[in-house]
């Protein structure tokens, strides 16, 4: 209760929350834009999500310890991520599109395994991070820090979020790509090539996290380890915004990654991952009281 009152007695500090909030939480919604994506065509809940964020951080932290600008790591994150995403789907993914969702469960679960051990044999178990070199402005005396690095970070998710939504509108194999989320027997009977277009969905999805990861490198922190916070943020992303939700997708990130702030002030730092597991837990209760309300209903 004492840190609540504070908030009410230094406005500046929660005006800093929301900031710190909203640019972490443009992170989350691109990472789960791309699990909404797979989801929506493949209906397949990827769980490697937050794996993939990681290995797109090391390729930042790779970059920048070979001294470049962790910046390139972006499009490069997005392009090993890619072929990454490719690869998997050839050696896996393919056998399980058809499947039910506690399939794909069981079979991206044990991926997400894999590709920990494998980032902990390669970079280390030691938390890593890609420095930018990049200031911060500062605001009301001090009291409300701006990482710049942040603010770019910010804008990258949008434009990556803008020039997917572009690319699936504009492009053909967008086109196809929708075409197929829609029905994909219908699709196949029309001459697209379904798997292909399953291909490039999971790959483009892993080129999405990568860029993710790239800028939590260089924002935040990366480690092996901790990629499931970031698959259990996109999984509550995309239950709460629903699928095909752009909009939702960037209001529901924007939003937890406030909300996640203002719990690790208000209930300590140490409980701040535990905020977010609670608050799936209530997301997927709520969910599963509104279906069986309006079966009811239905009835």
């Amino acid at each position: 209760m004492s840190n609540i009152s504070i908030l009410f007695q230094a406005p500046p500090l929660a005006l800093q929350l929301v900031i710190d909030g909203f640019l972490i939480g443009a992170i989350f919604a691109l990472a789960a834009y791309g699990m909404a994506l797979v989801w929506g065509v493949m209906n397949i809940i990827n769980i490697t999500q937050g794996e993939f964020v990681m290995l797109g951080g090391f390729v930042a932290v790779v970059l920048y310890e070979a001294g470049i600008h962790p910046l390139w790591g972006v499009p490069a994150a997005a392009a090993v991520l890619y072929a990454v995403g490719w690869l998997t789907y050839r050696a896996v993914i393919f056998r399980i599109v058809d499947r039910d969702l506690f399939t794909s469960l069981l079979a991206t679960f044990g991926i997400s395994i894999i590709l920990q051990q494998l980032m902990n044999q390669v970079f280390g178990a030691d938390v890593r991070i890609a420095e930018a070199g990049l200031g911060s402005w500062f605001f009301a005396d001090g009291l409300v820090t701006i990482s710049q690095i942040k603010v770019v970070g910010f804008f990258i998710c949008l434009g990556m979020g803008g020039g997917l939504l572009l690319f699936l509108k504009r492009s053909r194999l967008g086109q196809a790509i929708r075409a197929t989320a829609q029905n994909a027997r219908a699709a196949r009977v029309l001459g697209v090539d379904t798997d292909r277009v399953y291909a490039t969905t999971y790959a483009l999805n892993a080129a999405i996290c990568g860029a993710a990861g790239a800028l939590v490198a260089m924002a935040y922190t990366i480690h092996p380890y901790i990629g499931l916070p970031y698959t259990i943020r996109s999984f509550m992303i995309v239950v709460i915004a629903g699928l095909g939700n752009l909009a939702g997708v960037v209001v529901a990130g924007l939003g937890l990654g406030a909300a996640e702030y203002f719990a690790g002030f208000i209930l300590g730092a140490q409980f701040q991952l535990a905020f977010v597991f609670l608050l799936l837990v209530v997301v997927l209760v709520v969910r599963s009281w509104r279906l069986a309300m309006k079966r009811q209903y239905l009835k």
